[in-house]
């Protein structure tokens, strides 16, 4: 019961740290990736549409990102999506791709950029301590039912706090790697 309750624990760290990656992954570094706008929702036909479902996004060189619509109508949907973002991007388009150049970021926007990548980990952090939280509450209560003695609820305890601590430090890595590169000029 204990082994399913900590193995169920550590599956939902595993998902915070995996929505982590996510998160980071749209924050704006140095270099442009089709990443960035993965999360972009765009006004197609009165519907929020995912941007994926609309175009393809690639990145032809590092300071550029190239949105190729599958149907032309939706570029100015898309341009006017991208602008409304929380991004900064400034797009132009031809009539058939939309550019978007990614042009150097300031120290201010890179200080900016740093505390969003903190809060964002602040956040699975969190999530974490809250999952941690719940099984707690489980692992308690099968020693009020009387199903684990004192000495397993304590056990467990301390392996519900390890499988925590190193989802943290995972949490930690994560948002260090992030920082470094955002930070490098």
């Amino acid at each position: 019961m204990i082994d399913d309750l900590l193995q169920e624990a550590a599956e939902k760290m595993a998902k915070s740290i995996e929505v982590l990656g996510h998160e980071l992954g749209t924050i704006r570094t140095g270099r442009a990736t089709p990443g960035l706008v993965d999360r972009l929702q765009v006004d197609y036909y009165g519907a929020p549409t995912p941007l994926q479902q609309l175009a393809q996004v690639h990145a032809p060189e590092p300071r550029m990102l190239v949105i190729q619509p599958y149907d032309r109508t939706a570029i100015a949907s898309i341009e006017k999506a991208l602008q409304k973002s929380e991004l900064g991007l400034n797009p132009s388009n031809d009539g058939q791709v939309i550019r978007i150049p990614f042009p150097p970021l300031t120290e201010d926007r890179r200080k900016e950029l740093a505390k969003l990548v903190h809060h964002r980990a602040e956040e699975a952090r969190v999530a974490i301590r809250n999952i941690r939280r719940e099984e707690q509450h489980g692992i308690q209560a099968l020693e009020k039912d009387g199903d684990i003695s004192q000495d397993d609820l304590k056990r467990a305890m301390d392996q519900l706090q390890k499988v925590t601590d190193k989802h943290i430090e995972l949490v930690d890595q994560a948002a260090a790697r992030k920082e470094a590169e955002v930070l490098e000029v």
